[in-house]
């Protein structure tokens, strides 16, 4: 099966660009070691009966006593560190990845009915859009989770209602720049459902921009999860969240007791970075403009 022309360029032009040619094989390894924590990880940091006291704030190479070298230490519950950062990073994909796929669908879905629409219901609509965005991201996810409580869908609630005011807008401006076009003014002249016109002639048009702000928004929902977890309003302490894993290990900072919160720290930084430079280099593709 050959590959789509389309699609063969896009992966040559892809992969000139160095940075982002590594970036994305850092991405995919850490999706890779994330998809299979459960049984490349040494430890389950979920099991309670592999965990004990006696472990905890042991430094990088101590063997425990279950046996196994914690090469990158344990933590304050005495969970192996490199265990823990494993399934840290399955949770922040898993948090990233369903918030951006919801804020992208409720975004695209007000973005194009607003400029299909048009008159006082698209009025409506952005205005609430763009009060919305007036707020910092943070700001608004950090009192939704806050009175939502902690726990994975709670905190999934905040991200989307943070972050799909960015799909919206992105869809709105490119939905109305489709919508004067001739070829939606002779759809629109046919029988067809309003419904149709949108899904078939708009909406698909409207996805390269809607694409790359998907991707800076999925990293954007990692860092978000990360910071609210850090400040005690997302994940549970039981789960192993990156930033979970650093608020633990902050305290200890001086007592030299670094690489509790600095290791989980590095794969939280190496896993945004890396996805932006992806992202970069998408956006940079899909908009002729910046082609160089």
């Amino acid at each position: 099966m050959t590959l789509n022309p389309n699609l063969r360029r896009f992966f040559s032009e892809f992969a000139e660009n160095k940075v982002a040619l590594v970036a994305a094989i850092i991405v995919l390894a850490i999706v890779l070691l994330a998809l299979l924590a459960p049984l490349v990880a040494p430890q389950d940091p979920y099991d309670l009966a592999s965990l004990t006291l006696r472990d905890a704030r042991r430094p990088p190479g101590y063997v425990g006593t279950q046996g196994y070298t914690h090469l990158l230490g344990t933590d304050a519950q005495g969970r192996d560190l490199l265990s823990a950062i494993l399934y840290g990073l399955r949770i922040s994909l898993q948090m990233g990845l369903v918030a951006g796929a919801i804020a992208f669908a409720l975004g695209a879905t007000i973005g194009t009915t607003a400029a299909y629409l048009g008159g006082r219901v698209e009025a409506v609509l952005m205005r609430v859009v763009d009060l919305q965005l007036s707020f910092p991201a943070i700001l608004l996810a950090f009192v939704l989770a806050a009175l939502l409580g902690q726990g994975r869908w709670p905190l999934t609630a905040a991200l989307v209602a943070a972050q799909y005011a960015y799909f919206a807008r992105t869809a709105h401006g490119a939905a109305v720049a489709e919508r004067q076009k001739d070829y939606v003014e002779a759809a629109l002249s046919t029988p067809l459902p309003g419904r149709t016109v949108v899904l078939r002639h708009i909406l698909p048009n409207c996805m390269a921009p809607l694409l790359v702000v998907g991707t800076v928004q999925v990293a954007s929902a990692i860092s978000l999860e990360a910071t609210l977890s850090f400040l005690g309003v997302g994940l549970p302490p039981t789960e192993p969240s990156l930033g979970m894993l650093i608020s633990n290990g902050f305290q200890y900072m001086l007592s030299g007791r670094y690489w509790i919160s600095i290791y989980p720290g590095v794969a939280l930084i190496v896993l945004i970075i890396a996805i932006n430079l992806v992202g970069d280099q998408i956006r940079d593709q899909l908009n002729p403009r910046l082609r160089r």
